[in-house]
């Protein structure tokens, strides 16, 4: 496969895919591309889960099965991120908020949605209310994205960033309203 729409004055990238798996047939081609494309969503995890998200590497834990629950514990954050990383993308089928947020998070979402939609119709959440993609919108807003969608896509690192502010929200409505 050849690039498409390369530079000017550079030339297209030829692109080859080498596998392990036997490949006999234009099916089976296209079964192995999509297995690779998935790889891409892995890296996102550990990069997510390592220096550019919970940064685990860092950890001073020496103990192994310390260490081996603090990262168990990563993977649920950072599979957590992902989750909307892969639910802002208008292609992905709409997914219950309640799969990832329990009722208390998707109340505070909801108290948010006014504050971080904007005037114009172009900063408004396109998402259908109660989906993941209309959470993941917010929490991108929350992480620094400005919600334009000519903007370049909100990724791993926005999302972390937005579910840390997010948390601290939730927190601290919890201590006003009493809920716990």
């Amino acid at each position: 496969m050849r690039e498409v729409d390369a530079p000017p004055g550079e030339e297209p990238i030829h692109w080859r895919l080498l596998t392990t798996h036997k490949v006999k047939s234009v099916r089976k081609a296209r079964q192995v591309i999509a297995w690779y494309s998935l790889r891409w969503i892995i890296e996102q995890l550990f990069r997510t889960l390592k220096s550019q998200g919970l940064d685990v590497e860092s950890s001073m834990l020496e103990n192994g099965p310390a260490l081996e629950r603090l990262v168990m514990l990563g993977i649920v954050a950072a599979t957590k991120t992902m989750q909307l990383v892969q639910a802002r993308d208008p292609a992905t089928p709409a997914v219950p908020t309640e799969r990832v947020f329990d009722q208390q998070e998707v109340a505070v979402i909801e108290a948010l949605q006014p504050r971080l939609q904007g005037r114009t119709e172009k900063q408004r959440n396109p998402h259908q209310p109660g989906t993941l993609g209309w959470a993941a919108w917010t929490i991108a807003r929350l992480g620094g994205w400005t919600g334009y969608a000519s903007e370049r896509p909100p990724g791993p690192i926005t999302m972390h960033n937005g579910l840390q502010r997010f948390a601290a929200i939730v927190e601290g409505a919890s201590l006003i309203l009493g809920v716990t």
